[in-house]
């Protein structure tokens, strides 16, 4: 089988131990197939008895049952839907989803309670992430800004310095090599230092 990746899904696991299941039916030793398959003597141990008491059925992955959703699949639906229109229209004061408001709304619509901490996965499931959003003001006009800093900036940057004013650090472009202190745009040296 050669290298395994770090992490393995489901699938490639059960792959593995089917895998695994075959070399030992066709007389391989354990220590053989557990340095072929790449996992500890232990697993394949483990393999060997599941093998000798139930077969290679044993051996399949079983779907993880866990508790049911107490939303339906048509209702995670239209939380996904109202998600999308936008926390406004679901009657928050600002746009920003956050999980406790995404609990908040699910209460209020179906009369169920999420811990807000038990959203993420579902959530994710259609297709939303747990991201800090960027701020953008709605009153934000992009070919306006650009314009201002092709048109605006360079004559107020060029006032700035003629007047003699020193521009703030982030408005000035600087690569500094060494401390702050060291003088912008070249190498520092500590011969400098030393005589300074």
């Amino acid at each position: 089988m050669g290298q395994q990746p770090f992490r393995l899904t489901p699938e490639q696991m059960e792959e593995r131990r089917l895998f695994a299941a075959s070399l030992l039916k066709s007389g391989w030793r354990p220590v053989d197939v557990a340095d072929e398959c790449g996992v500890t003597r232990g697993a394949v141990s483990q393999w060997c008895k599941a093998l000798a008491q139930g077969g290679v059925r044993s051996l399949r992955r079983k779907p993880h049952q866990g508790r049911p959703s107490r939303l339906s699949p048509s209702q995670w639906k239209q939380v996904a839907r109202v998600l999308k229109a936008g926390a406004t229209r679901a009657g928050f004061p600002t746009e920003r989803w956050t999980l406790p408001r995404i609990a908040r709304l699910i209460e209020r619509r179906w009369g169920v309670r999420y811990h807000p901490r038990s959203l993420s996965r579902p959530l994710h499931r259609l297709g939303f992430s747990a991201h800090r959003p960027r701020s953008q003001a709605r009153e934000r006009n992009d070919a306006l800004i650009e314009a201002w800093v092709r048109r605006d900036w360079p004559r107020i940057k060029k006032g700035l310095e003629e007047a003699g004013g020193r521009l703030p650090s982030w408005m000035r472009r600087v690569t500094r090599f060494g401390p702050a202190w060291a003088p912008p745009g070249r190498r520092w040296d500590k011969s400098e230092s030393s005589s300074a």
